[in-house]
């Protein structure tokens, strides 16, 4: 049987877009339709009709089409604490979108773009969310915003009564990343994949290796056979439809995730626990059309059919775990009823060459659909978004979002060391800056508001002068300072060791690039406020106070008196605020190859929040610490500074033993401006470089003791 259709397609699949191309699906043999273009152009793919939902809009063809033909736009760049939409979806907008979608039509599974996903920035790349049990497509709603922003993204929609076997979906899946890739060989391609959709996306780019993938595995079923489903699969399949009726309830309480999770979407962490409990007590109850609408999504014979085919998804996954060479990032639950998520991460860490994972432990199996996890953030916090073949710290870097700005410095974890909020508030941070005409004034006016700015200072006992810092910036200037760390946090053991997202993820969200001449150099080409601490590892972990006993000879005149020789002095010596810079002015000339102005400051506080008692020098004394430090920096270490010479090359990353204080307070100030503007002859004269790289440490130095005196003045010390 024969049949053709003509229907517009429209630029994202948006509203109110008026129609560039029209094409023709004329339907041949089977499920099969060739679609053939104005241009000529002809595809063979599974497709259907252009379907009009509430909300969104379901694209019947190939919905990543219009890429190749028409011209790609993109919207307006993104401007710093952009309102990214993390938080306006729930639960309940899922289960809204659900009802449409689940209606019976007919057609086999297909491509849709949402509609709120809206015009993403130049270049974006394209992102495919795979979904999992429910096949709706829509298990990406309370990221769309956000994603909409920064990727093309498109969801696969399997109908409720669609029974297309595992094999037919890969191959549907396949041909969209082959199509896509032709079109943009140098951009790779997103697949995010939720349980089933996970063991899709493996399957793709195990019989793809020579396409720049970028999967985001999201508590993947490839481990179905160590879940508590897997002894109910024979059942299943041996005893008649009547047994089903009692276990289809028990299934269906696996597929639901964390309610309390769900129910703290879009509550803010910094009400009050009045507040907050009435928040989330609302959310809860509007949670119970989920429960009820599960039934209805995954009816008794579409639930068992799904399982079936888990079974063979999972099964065709792990034969082919050996081809996978694409980038991988697992996120995984820790409370996942349905799968050992947290284990399954763990051993794809392990088989996989190119894996990232990281673990969230108090979230279910829903995790898409759960509080305390944007999944933008933590693309972002993880560097895996890239236009590119490759991860540009500064050509890739998105602003931080509003939501990301709450989440960083208002959170209430006060079990976390570097937790921020707890931090800003003990430390209570006090900031001085100095003007042109040499006046000192509380805040952050002598600071230029025009880049390029290159701040330098010392850096504090563990970096806890950061958080203070960086926050001040955004709430005073509204200017976001990109700090240079050490590169073990991007790609040494420290890195890679890690599972769960943490601080230092958050650091990369809001700015921080691996130190290098490199990303100085670029970083400042963008006229940005770069942070950059000369002292490096080795003033953030700083060793502790000693007592030292020196020697004299006794002078003559007494020995005669006293009968000694020799005299004892004890002497207490300390690292804090003691600068360890390098002798090569680089940073001096890299700013003046931009006319960029140096701010010198200092910083002091940290001998009021914490003590040092176990220092590098005690890790040394301990055998098994020696040989297991020494191990870890030549197994995978990043080594920085190591032609340098004398306490300057001793960057070694450890936590030092220390004893918490009552917080005291934290005091910066800005030294007076250095302009370079029109001074490119220190790019080539190294003494001329010199004597401003002293006259920038000499300022440091003249802040820190000006803020050690004033301190002392301070009745709110």
């Amino acid at each position: 049987m024969a049949c053709a259709v003509t229907c517009p397609v429209w630029h994202c699949f948006g509203i109110n877009k008026k129609p560039r191309f029209r094409v023709r699906a004329e339907r041949l043999d089977g499920n099969d339709l060739s679609v053939v273009s104005t241009d000529g152009v002809s595809v063979k793919e599974t497709t259907v009709p252009v379907v009009v939902g509430r909300g969104y809009l379901v694209d019947g063809g190939n919905g990543s089409l219009k890429s190749r033909i028409e011209e790609r736009m993109g919207g307006e760049e993104l401007e710093l604490l952009w309102d990214d939409g993390y938080g306006t979806n729930t639960v309940k907008d899922y289960v809204n979108a659900a009802k449409d979608m689940i209606k019976p039509d007919g057609g086999p599974p297909r491509w849709f773009c949402p509609v709120e996903c809206g015009r993403p920035i130049k270049d974006s790349p394209l992102l495919l969310f795979l979904p999992g049990l429910d096949g709706v497509g829509m298990g990406l709603i309370l990221h769309h915003k956000p994603l909409g922003k920064v990727f093309e993204v498109q969801c696969l929609h399997i109908p409720v009564h669609d029974r297309t076997p595992f094999e037919g979906l890969v191959t549907l899946v396949e041909e969209t990343v082959r199509l896509e890739h032709a079109s943009r060989l140098n951009c790779p391609i997103y697949l995010v994949g939720d349980s089933l959709g996970g063991c899709l996306a493996l399957a793709v780019a195990a019989r793809n290796p020579s396409i720049d993938l970028v999967m985001i595995l999201v508590n993947p079923a490839t481990s179905l056979g160590r879940s508590r489903l897997q002894p109910f699969l024979p059942i299943l399949e041996a005893f008649p439809d009547g047994l089903h009726v009692r276990t289809i309830p028990f299934l269906l309480s696996l597929v639901i995730g964390e309610p309390l999770k769900m129910a703290e979407v879009g509550v803010e962490g910094s009400l009050l626990p009045k507040q907050k409990i009435e928040r989330i007590s609302s959310n809860l109850t509007a949670l119970l059309p989920f429960y009820s609408g599960l039934a209805d999504i995954l009816p008794t014979e579409t639930l068992i059919w799904k399982l079936k085919l888990i079974k063979s998804a999972s099964a065709y996954a792990n034969s082919r775990l050996h081809a996978v060479k694409a980038e991988v990032l697992v996120l995984a639950s820790d409370k996942d009823h349905l799968f050992p998520s947290g284990e399954e991460a763990l051993r794809l860490k392990k088989l996989l060459p190119n894996c990232m994972i990281r673990i969230f432990k108090d979230n279910g199996h829903t995790l898409l659909m759960e509080d305390g996890m944007n999944l933008l953030t933590v693309i972002k916090g993880t560097c895996k978004y890239r236009r590119s073949k490759s991860h540009d710290f500064t050509k890739d870097f998105l602003p931080p979002s509003m939501s990301e700005y709450r989440y960083t410095f208002n959170n209430v974890d006060i079990f976390c060391p570097w937790n921020c909020r707890f931090l800003n508030f003990a430390s209570c941070s006090s900031l001085f800056s100095t003007m042109e005409n040499g006046k000192i004034v509380k805040g952050l006016a002598g600071v230029p508001d025009e880049g390029p700015v290159l701040l330098v200072g010392n850096h504090m006992l563990l970096g806890m002068d950061l958080s203070s810092l960086c926050e001040a910036f955004l709430r005073e200037k509204k200017i976001l300072v990109r700090g240079v760390a050490h590169p073990e946090l991007f790609w040494g053991n420290f890195h890679t060791s890690s599972n769960v997202f943490n601080f230092f993820d958050l650091m990369k969200v809001m700015g921080a690039m691996p130190v290098s001449p490199k990303s100085l150099l670029k970083a400042l080409s963008t006229n940005s406020h770069v942070l950059l601490y000369p002292g490096g590892a080795r003033e953030a972990l700083h060793r502790k106070v000693r007592l030292r006993f020196r020697l004299y000879p006794m002078e003559p005149s007494l020995n005669l008196q006293s009968g000694c020789k020799h005299v004892f002095d004890c002497v207490s010596t300390g690292e804090a605020y003691k600068l360890f810079w390098p002798n090569q002015p680089e940073f001096v000339r890299f700013a003046a190859q931009f006319g960029a102005t140096i701010v010198p400051f200092g910083a002091v506080g940290e001998d009021d929040m914490a003590k040092v008692v176990f220092d590098y020098y005690d890790y040394m004394k301990i055998p098994m610490l020696n040989d297991r430090i020494k191990e870890l920096i030549r197994s995978g270490g990043v080594q920085i500074r190591d032609k340098a010479k004398g306490e300057v090359a001793s960057q070694e990353i450890f936590i030092p033993g220390m004893i918490p204080k009552i917080p005291g307070r934290f005091y910066y100030l800005f030294g007076k401006p250095i302009k370079l503007k029109g001074r490119e002859d220190l790019v080539e004269n190294r003494e001329s470089a010199n004597e401003v790289y002293l006259q920038a440490k000499a300022e440091v130095e003249r802040c820190i003791g000006y803020l050690l005196k004033k301190r002392e003045e301070d009745p709110f010390r």
